[in-house]
This record gives structure tokens, C-alpha cells and sequence, in this order.
């Protein structure tokens, strides 16, 4: 600071005293962009108005308990405040660590719907999509900004909930369109013309030369992680999409038929089972399809992983007591925490089958589930 600079400052204190200087540093931090000073400065007047030393000894849990309250509010007006100037300025990861400090996502969130690339694009994602801030738009960020390799991995790695549908939606219907434009192409050179079919399945139909020569039109590893990941599908129109990537892939080239782990080890066919079934669709031959898998699992799979597609694959078409059955023959000494399906204590609920709930819970040692059983 320039010696100018103090004497300002005892200038506004000969003048307008204490809330003098204070507005006077307060417009002189604006100005400047000095917006961290700022809020120093704005922590600094509510200790003044509080009686409490000027500067800050300790931290906000050494606050009197009469006075934490109000100095609370303070930091909160503070924060939002600076992270604001920040966020007008455009620079949102600044902005973030205020409005974190409180637990407001919200003007940040509402920020990151705008951003679409630039300098700090990787801290952005950081905070949009592995903070969970705005994870739909992080998602679309990290696709746009990196491309499909790095969106799946990133998909792989952060596994909440929260944005989890929308930018899976997003990953089948990218992948989808990608492969369709490459096939459009292939069909334009060969037949003179780009064909006048949008869809998958219809650019496929009666061009078997499209799959000669181990051709492929999307690089194959992303097809079978995105295949596998559709699988936690809701929305309808996308596991018809998924249903369609499933078709293709099971007429790609032997060498790019890669084998997974149960009960997908044949991923196009095993997948494109359990997704027609999630639709509705020739659910018996699914559920005959898994049921034979669990006939033939190997006994010594402690995480039965086959018998629990099969379990939440009867929940689904709601065949409850078939499902039952199965958890009860396959999953019995599992813990429900481990598993990826319904429990038998829920499959019981859901049948109303109360007096069943009850004897099993009894069995477990289970009192709550005994209770709810009991109730009914």
C-alpha cells in the first residue's frame, strides 16, 4: 500500500470517523477488486459493532455464545457479498470458496448453467460435477470440453445419485448419435446417397456389409461401458435407445465381443435381455434367460451376483414371490447392505405378505423388520 493510501484512510477517519473509513475502504476493495480485503474488512465492522476486538483472535467457535449468533449472520452477509463481486466478475471457482463457507450452492449452481468453455474450465468441472454443485450442466461441461473417454470415466468414478440419470441419458444418447453419423456416412459412400433412416436399428436393416472386415463405428470400449452402465436406466426412451447399442453391438466382429462379469459376461445379449425386460418387453424370456444363469453359477460366487439380477429383474415385472424363492434358495446368508437388490424383508413388503415378513425377521433376529411385519 502506498503511503497515499493511509492517509486516505486517516482522512476519512478525521472525517466521518469510524463508519467513514470503513465505507471508504469498503469502496476503495470494490474498485480495486480486492474482494478477499473486503470481507476482512466487513468481519472486521461486525466485530466493531459488536464490542468484540477489531481484529479477529481465534476463530468462530471462540465468539462469546451471546454474541456468535449475530457474528454469524455477519460472516454469512460477508460471504455472500464477496462471492458475489466474484461471480459478477465471472470468476466462479473464487466465488465457490464464499458461498461453500455457507452452505450456498445455489448462485453458483445458477452461475454454471451459463459457462460453456474458457481458462478455468477444469476447475469449474471440479466444482460443478465432483462437488456436485450443478452435476447435470458439469457433466455436459466435462462432455463438451473432453469428449465421451473422459465423461464415462468420470461417470465411473462418482457414482451419487444426485445428476446420475441425466448424464447417463446423456452418455447413451451421445454414443448413440456418434454411431449413427459415422454408419450414415459409411452407407453415403457405398450407396451414393445418405440414407433417409434417423435411428440405429433402420440404418442397420438389411446392410450386413456395414459389420465385413471387423468394421466398427464407435470405439468399442465405450459402447460396452456405456451398455453396461444403461442398465440403471429409468427413462423409457433412452433404454430404447440402450436396447438399440445392445443390437449393434452384438453384430460387431467376434474380436470385439468382450466378455464381462456375471451375469453380463456376454454383454450385448445379457444386457439386451435385461433391458427389454426394464421396458416392458418380452420380460418372460429374460427372466428364463438369467434364471438358467443362476442354474448354471458357480456355487462358490459368494456375491451371487447372478441370482441378484435375477431377484431385481422379478421386482421389476413385480413377480414378487418368484423373487422371494430365488433370494430365499441363492441370497439367504447375504448381508442386505452388500447387496445390489431389494432384500427379502422388502420382496415380502411389497408382496403383502406380512405373516412371512414376520417369520423371516424372527428368523434374521430382526426386530424392526418383525415390527413392520407385525403392523402391516
Amino acid at each position: 500500500m502506498t503511503e497515499e493510501a493511509f492517509a486516505q484512510v486517516e482522512e476519512a477517519l478525521r472525517t466521518g470517523g469510524a463508519d467513514g473509513a470503513f465505507e471508504f475502504l469498503a469502496e476503495k476493495f470494490r474498485a480495486e477488486k480486492k474482494y478477499p480485503l473486503l470481507f476482512e474488512l466487513r468481519l472486521m465492522q461486525k466485530r466493531r459493532d459488536l464490542g468484540m476486538p477489531l481484529l479477529q483472535v481465534g476463530s468462530l467457535e471462540d465468539v462469546p455464545a451471546d454474541t456468535r449468533p449475530a457474528y454469524e449472520k455477519g460472516f454469512i452477509d460477508a460471504a455472500r457479498e464477496t462471492g458475489g463481486l466474484f461471480l459478477g466478475d465471472g470468476d466462479i471457482p473464487r466465488a465457490w470458496s464464499y458461498y461453500r463457507a455457507i452452505g450456498e450452492p445455489a448462485p453458483v449452481a445458477a452461475a454454471i448453467e451459463k459457462v460453456e468453455s474458457g481458462g478455468e474450465i477444469d476447475a469449474i468441472l471440479e466444482i460443478a460435477y465432483h462437488e456436485r454443485v450443478n452435476p447435470k450442466r458439469g457433466f455436459e461441461l466435462i462432455l463438451a470440453n473432453h469428449g465421451l473417454c473422459r465423461a464415462i470415466t468420470s461417470f465411473g468414478q462418482f457414482p451419487g445419485r444426485e445428476g446420475r440419470e441425466e448424464s447417463l441419458k446423456l452418455l447413451v444418447r451421445t454414443l448413440y448419435r456418434d454411431i449413427c453419423a459415422s454408419m450414415k456416412r459409411t452407407i453415403a459412400s457405398q450407396e451414393g446417397a445418405e440414407p433417409a433412416a434417423a435411428g440405429l436399428r433402420e440404418l442397420m436393416a438389411g446392410r450386413d456389409w456395414l459389420f465385413e472386415g471387423s468394421n466398427y463405428y464407435v470405439d468399442t470400449s465405450h459402447l460396452v461401458s456405456i451398455v453396461r452402465y444403461s442398465l440403471e436406466l429409468e427413462d423409457r426412451e433412452t433404454l430404447a435407445l440402450a436396447v438399440e447399442l445392445t443390437e449393434y453391438g452384438a453384430r460387431l466382429s467376434p474380436m470385439f465381443q468382450f466378455r464381462g462379469d456375471p451375469p453380463f459376461q456376454n454383454a450385448y445379449e445379457d444386457c439386451g435381455h435385461y433391458l427389454h425386460a426394464l421396458l416392458g418387453e418380452d420380460t418372460d424370456a429374460a427372466i428364463a434367460h438369467f434364471r438358467k444363469k443362476v442354474e448354471d453359477d458357480d456355487p462358490n460366487d459368494v456375491t451371487a451376483s447372478v441370482a441378484q439380477a435375477l431377484v431385481g429383474l422379478l421386482a421389476h415385472a413385480e413377480r414378487f414371490e418368484e423373487a422371494i424363492e430365488v433370494h430365499l434358495q441363492c441370497l439367504r446368508d447375504s448381508e442386505p447392505s452388500q447387496l445390489g437388490c431389494p432384500t427379502v424383508l422388502q420382496l415380502c413388503q411389497e408382496a403383502k405378505d406380512f405373516d412371512r415378513l414376520r417369520n423371516l425377521a424372527r428368523e434374521k433376529g430382526d426386530l424392526l423388520g418383525f415390527l413392520s411385519g407385525a403392523i402391516g
